[in-house]
This record gives structure tokens, C-alpha cells and sequence, in this order.
């Protein structure tokens, strides 16, 4: 995490690090029943052995202070440095299980007695990693909001605004460790912050338009208007250049980014491929020489975890938005 955003989100996080389960979670509580991408779900107890799939999920459970309910965790390494992170300590006291995705072999051998993932961050068809096959096994599952299922088409999701989704998940995931008090207390702090970004907007001024570069040279991938960096753009006073593309993540024609000629690209960090070599690809490819954010030199970058359901999401906007304000439209 960069040190603009690291100093937002300690500001909000510093008194989850560490934190304890309030008094009212117990493992023979109540059920708890929760409305989970439209659909009630009940469990049974409270959960003591959590596996997580990818970072914005993991870092769901430590932000709550979730971090002793957890069995191990599955992520790629190429997420990001995470030794800056406010929630640096769960990553130090829970297991570390792949460094790919989660398995039912994995889960398995981890005991797990809840699976925290969503739709294309550990859940798939292929491979049969899904809560209904989970659930044969008798492992209950919660799926990322973010991530819910929608039917737009074959690939989006999502079925709210994404930091709706995030409040949700917290509020939910509160509910059913006992942490009401917590998941509540950062829900407040993170629209807060949103809010003071949003106030500092120019009223009646030109947003400027921002192009979202996740991947690929011969296609762009980036997001349209159901995935989370459009509603990220969006609160730190932009406009996202795919909005119009009725879909979540997704591959567009660079004739399209031309065409639009975007005020500031924002490159999504992770994988194989860094930030740096993405920028420089921008750079020096030559049909988009004549754009805007390429020939004045726009370009910032956020992380992975910035841009999916993740508790760096406000601190995000706010580092976006500071950067925004200081960007002309007039090319």
C-alpha cells in the first residue's frame, strides 16, 4: 500500500489491529440468519476455522479483527507489497495456504468450517469449486457481495453499488462473529471519508474522464460500469471512460480509448506484468501517442486491492481523488 493511502486507512483502522471477538459471539450462540446475494443463509454457529480466497477478502476478516477465527488464507503473491498494510498482523499470524487459489483439498485439510470467497475470486465452475459442492461436503460457504451473480451478462456482477457491497459484507459479517460494534464503527469512519472526498469535488466543473488499465496489449481489460473502480472513479470526482459498457470486468478495443481520449489513466498493480512495465507500455505505444493522459503524462496507479471489495477501497478514493484535483480537462 502507498503511503498516502496507507496513512488514510491507519487513520480509520489503527483500533482493529489485533482486536478480540466482543462478548456476544460464542460458538454455541444462536443461528444467525443473513441475506447473502439475495438469498437467505443460516448458520448454525459461529465460525472457528475461516478460509479466505484473495486479498480484499482476507483483509475483510482482519479489519474486523477477525484474525483468530481464521484457518489460512489462499492468494497469489503477485498481489502487492503487504508488509505496510494496517492489518499487517493477521497476514503474520494466520496460515498462509496457497499461493494460488483455494481447493477443496485445501479447505479440507484446513478443517474449515466457513469459506469466505466470491465469483472469480476462488469460486468457479470449472473445477467445481462452488458453494453448493462445498456444501456437499458439509462446509457452509459466504459469497463477496461484490460478486453476487447478477444475469447482465455472462460476465459481470455484482447486484449494488460496489461500497454498498463492502457495508454490507462488514454489516453481515459483524452480525455473525459478534462485532456489530466494530463492523459498525468502520462502516462510519469509511463514509466519512468517501463524503470528504466528495465534498472537495468542483462543483459544476468538467470530471475529469479516467481510463482503468488492468491488463493486455493487443485489448485493454478494464471495467465497465458494474465493476468496483467505476464507482471508485466516480466518488473521487471522475468519470469512468467505460461507463457506458454495460458489464463488470471486461476487454474493449483500443480504437474505443482513442476515440474518448481519456484525461488520466489508472493502472490496476498486480501480477506478472508490474506497474511499471504497464506504464511504459502506455508510453511508447504509438496509437495512443495522442491521448490526452498519455501525452501529458497522467497516469497514476493504485493496487489490486485498491479496485476490488476490499477495506482499502475508501482510502483509495481518497488518494484518487487528491490526484484528480490537481488534473486540467482542457488537454
Amino acid at each position: 500500500m502507498r503511503p498516502l493511502v496507507l496513512a488514510a486507512a491507519l487513520a480509520l483502522t489503527a483500533t482493529g489491529c489485533g482486536a478480540t471477538v466482543e462478548p456476544s459471539a460464542t460458538t454455541d450462540a444462536k443461528a444467525v440468519t443473513l441475506t447473502n446475494c439475495g438469498r437467505e443463509v443460516t448458520f448454525d454457529k459461529v465460525p472457528e476455522r475461516v478460509v479466505t480466497n484473495d486479498v480484499g477478502i482476507t483483509e475483510l476478516m482482519f479489519a474486523l479483527g477477525l484474525e483468530d477465527r481464521m484457518a489460512g488464507f489462499a492468494m497469489p503473491d503477485d498481489k502487492g507489497d503487504l508488509s505496510g498494510v494496517p492489518w499487517k498482523d493477521g497476514y503474520e499470524k494466520v496460515k498462509w495456504l496457497s499461493k494460488d487459489q483455494l481447493t477443496k483439498e485445501n479447505v479440507l485439510d484446513a478443517r474449515a468450517d466457513l469459506v469466505f470467497a466470491g465469483w472469480n475470486y476462488g469460486f468457479r465452475e470449472d473445477g467445481g469449486f462452488t458453494p453448493d459442492a462445498l456444501k456437499k461436503l458439509g462446509i457452509p460457504s459466504y459469497i463477496l457481495t461484490e460478486s453476487c451473480r447478477n444475469g447482465r451478462t455472462k460476465s459481470s456482477r455484482g447486484i449494488m453499488e460496489p461500497l454498498e457491497a463492502l457495508y454490507t459484507d462488514l454489516t453481515n459479517l459483524g452480525k455473525l462473529f459478534g462485532v456489530e460494534k466494530r463492523a459498525a464503527g468502520l462502516i462510519a469512519g469509511f463514509k466519512k471519508q468517501v463524503a470528504a472526498v466528495r465534498a472537495q469535488i468542483p462543483a459544476g466543473g468538467a470530471r475529469p474522464t479516467v481510463f482503468l488499465y488492468d491488463s493486455g496489449q493487443d485489448q485493454p481489460f478494464t471495467s465497465g460500469r458494474y465493476a468496483a473502480p467505476d464507482q471508485i472513479i466516480s466518488e473521487a470526482g471522475g468519470t469512468n471512460l467505460m461507463h457506458d459498457v454495460a458489464d463488470s470486468w471486461t476487454t474493449v478495443g483500443w480504437e474505443s480509448v482513442v476515440a474518448r481520449d481519456p484525461d488520466v489513466i489508472v493502472i490496476c498493480d498486480y501480477g506478472d506484468v508490474g506497474a511499471e512495465q504497464k506504464k511504459d507500455f502506455l508510453l511508447s505505444y504509438a496509437p495512443l501517442r495522442d491521448v490526452s493522459a498519455v501525452k501529458h503524462r497522467r497516469i497514476v496507479v493504485l493496487d489490486y486491492v485498491d479496485l476490488v471489495e476490499s477495506p482499502r477501497n475508501p482510502a483509495a478514493i481518497a488518494r484518487l481523488g487528491a490526484y484528480l484535483r490537481t488534473v486540467g480537462t482542457d488537454g
